[in-house]
């Protein structure tokens, strides 16, 4: 359990400077830009998912955490939340190196998961801007998610982002501790035995184990293949949908927990559909 603790509070630290980062930012947006700049910033998200793609390959959990409060407060659109969550890499790169998976594997898993991410945040967007008719977004949801986290933010912009990135550390802290120890008692061979052999369960079950909120489920799945248990397709299934704290994140933030399942279940079901026809096309074979 003292590994547990140590675990959970390591991968909390990391996400500190992308928390109180992402915050400033925010505040800065709310207090000190005119509309008009706010509308361009939102308008910009168009061309959010290619970015978001690109920055979720990075090899670390910290974009996904900060992509969460981006959505809450509306300066980033589904689309773009829904690719970085997606090509999120976590704590596979460091594994497969460690491991020394060849590179070329390694790059073309990353393009996998690169291009799903992209193609699933564009084809989002625009089905919710045909839905909505290119409604515009909600201009007052930085404000009404500043005063729902009671930041004063009139005082000082640099407390307001201190504060807030405290509270959601722990937060954090403490959702973690709990998965982590559940993770602890059932025991990765437990989890290993649900998607070992299983063409068709396999996509479901490790995309499953990819929605656990902290980077446990990316070096389960990542360990599971490299001892050849699950296939390539498998493990990318679940690597979707492990998209770190950000879900954790988004549904600290976003009070509208409809919206908050919806999201979840897209991002399963991208996971578990993509695991499938990659497995159909015989990934494997190319990778």
């Amino acid at each position: 359990m003292l590994e547990v603790l140590f675990d959970t509070l390591m991968d909390g630290i990391k996400l500190l400077p992308f928390l109180f980062v992402t915050y400033f930012i925010m505040e800065y947006l709310e207090h000190k830009t005119s509309q008009k700049a706010k509308t361009v910033i939102t308008k910009s998200g168009r061309f959010g998912p290619l970015l978001g793609g690109a920055l979720g390959i990075v090899p670390q959990c910290g974009f996904s955490a900060a992509s969460a409060s981006l959505y809450a407060g509306k300066i980033i659109t589904l689309g773009t939340l829904i690719a970085i969550f997606l090509s999120t890499s976590d704590e596979m790169i460091p594994i497969l190196i460690s491991e020394a998976a060849p590179l070329p594997i390694i790059l073309k898993i990353l393009l996998v998961k690169f291009i799903i991410g992209v193609i699933a945040g564009f084809v989002i967007d625009f089905i919710i801007r045909i839905i909505k008719k290119e409604k515009t977004q909600d201009s007052h949801a930085i404000h009404a998610l500043c005063k729902q986290e009671h930041c004063h933010c009139e005082n000082s912009i640099l407390m307001s982002s201190i504060k807030h990135t405290l509270s959601i550390f722990v937060f954090i802290l403490i959702i973690s501790l709990l998965f982590n120890g559940m993770i602890y008692f059932i025991g990765e061979d437990t989890l290993a035995n649900f998607v070992q052999n299983k063409p068709i369960l396999g996509p479901m079950f490790a995309s499953l184990i990819g929605l656990i909120p902290n980077c446990a489920s990316s070096v389960i799945l990542t360990k599971l293949f490299l001892s050849n248990v699950i296939g390539v397709s498998t493990m990318i299934a679940g690597l979707l949908t492990g998209a770190g704290a950000g879900v954790l994140i988004l549904f600290r933030v976003n009070k509208n927990w409809k919206e908050n399942l919806s999201i979840l279940f897209i991002l399963y079901s991208i996971g578990v559909i993509s695991g499938i026809l990659l497995e159909l096309i015989g990934l494997s074979n190319f990778i």
